[in-house]
């Protein structure tokens, strides 16, 4: 086994980082989405590391489960940080729920289909592969819908977020109940472990906020960040629905105006609370920015540039692609009937695809699945996104991550703070 020198790879991690930052940068000037040029990326290194007569080798791709582990529920928890449950939002939320729900069971149907037609003998494992294929990506969509009308911004945002979620869920779902004996064992596992999980996280999150905001320690990010993977551990350790519990924590901490109320209220310290909400978005914006390139990278580094040339595996994509654009336009027409241009193109598939594709249990892994299917999806999928952005007229501007991200509270916060300093001067 080959060792690398550990300054060759501290430079070499920290260089793939920069290049990162300037892709983004290329890709708000030039509308090329930058998960394509990650991966082209990781397809150079392979081709240098090929040259040089190094193997990749296992090693490299053991962390890989961590590191997933850590994305989902870094993306989990930014999306649920995304989410503002009021009533002027209802009509968006709910259609765009019924989209990402709907289009995830269709497109997962059609795709399995495809794949058990031309690849895979067993339904089951069709399933499995189809599923992360149909989860669009909010890591792509978000940053790229800056140029949209107000209503139809927010719409994309809640449906890439929601497809994520409960993408992860049934991908999840669908594992954990692989040897169920019959139905009527499943509905009541899902329903059983859904209800317990939803009870414990709501009291959880009642409990975390009102404990984070009693810390006064300056050095607690990462506190933040380990008690929420314990959670997460813990549940899954239990056969629990561990994504709920980073779910409705976060959608208790951005929405703590609605869940706490009567005598709730008084235990609650806005102020402290709209900080902490403040530390978790820049800890899962940054951590997300991470995960995303590293994750891009490693599947250029696994692709097999061979399979790309391969008739079959083209078409297949082209099979798959055809077959979501197809449930895309379907479900988007009965939801949302009018206005629908640019949002049906508006599907580009991405991380959560990656992190589920490696994330699929050994047993149901199979040599016949070419990795190039997902790396045709995913390229053409973006380029048919970017495309219609442009031709609708819309350039892909990306939406000020401060200004977006943090929204009214993060206002209130930058009120707070002047407000203490005015205070403060007036003491003086």
């Amino acid at each position: 086994m080959e060792v690398i020198n550990p300054y060759i790879a501290i430079i070499g991690i920290s260089l793939i980082i920069i290049l990162s930052y300037f892709f983004n940068v290329i890709s708000q000037k030039t509308n090329i989405p930058s998960v394509l040029m990650l991966i082209v990326l990781g397809i150079l290194i392979k081709q240098g590391m090929n040259f040089m007569g190094i193997s990749a080798g296992k090693q490299l791709f053991s962390l890989l489960e961590l590191l997933g582990i850590v994305g989902l529920i870094m993306i989990v928890l930014e999306a649920a940080l995304d989410l503002h449950l009021t009533k002027e939002k209802w009509p968006i939320i709910w259609k765009s729920f019924s989209v990402a729900f709907l289009s995830l069971l269709l497109s997962t149907a059609a795709i399995a289909y495809i794949i058990n037609y031309f690849i895979i003998e067993d339904f089951f494992t069709c399933i499995i592969y189809a599923v992360p294929l149909s989860i669009m990506s909010s890591a792509i969509i978000i940053p790229s819908v800056g140029g949209l009308g107000e209503e139809k911004k927010e719409f994309m945002v809640y449906e890439g977020t929601f497809s994520d979620i409960l993408g992860i869920m049934v991908f999840y779902f669908l594992i954990g109940n692989a040897g169920a004996d019959n139905a009527q064992v499943v509905v009541w596992d899902v329903v059983s472990n859904i209800s317990i999980t939803i009870i414990l996280s709501v009291l959880i999150s009642y409990g975390l906020v009102l404990i984070f905001q009693k810390m006064n320690s300056q050095v607690k990010l990462f506190l933040l960040i380990s008690v929420l993977l314990i959670l997460y551990s813990v549940g899954k350790l239990f056969h629990l629905s561990s994504l709920l519990i980073i779910l409705i924590f976060g959608l208790v901490l951005n929405n703590h105006n609605i869940f706490f109320k009567g005598i709730l209220k008084k235990w609650l310290h806005p102020k402290k609370v709209k900080g902490i909400l403040h530390d978790f978005h820049l800890v899962t914006m940054e951590t997300a920015f991470v995960v995303r390139t590293f994750f891009f990278v490693l599947f250029g580094i696994t692709i097999t540039l061979a399979s790309l040339l391969n008739l079959e595996v083209a078409l297949i994509s082209l099979g798959i692609l055809a077959a979501l654009y197809i449930v895309r336009i379907f479900v988007i027409k009965l939801f949302v009937q009018k206005d629908i241009n640019p949002q049906i193109w508006l599907a580009p598939r991405g991380l959560i695809t990656i992190l589920l594709f490696f994330a699929i249990p050994s047993e149901y892994q199979t040599d016949t699945f070419d990795s190039g299917i997902l790396l045709y999806t995913i390229i053409i999928s973006c380029i048919i996104m970017a495309a219609s952005l442009v031709a609708n007229g819309k350039n892909v501007i990306p939406i000020d991550d401060m200004t977006f991200i943090y929204g009214p509270a993060q206002e209130s916060l930058e009120e707070d703070e002047s407000l203490e300093i005015s205070e403060e001067e007036e003491k003086s």
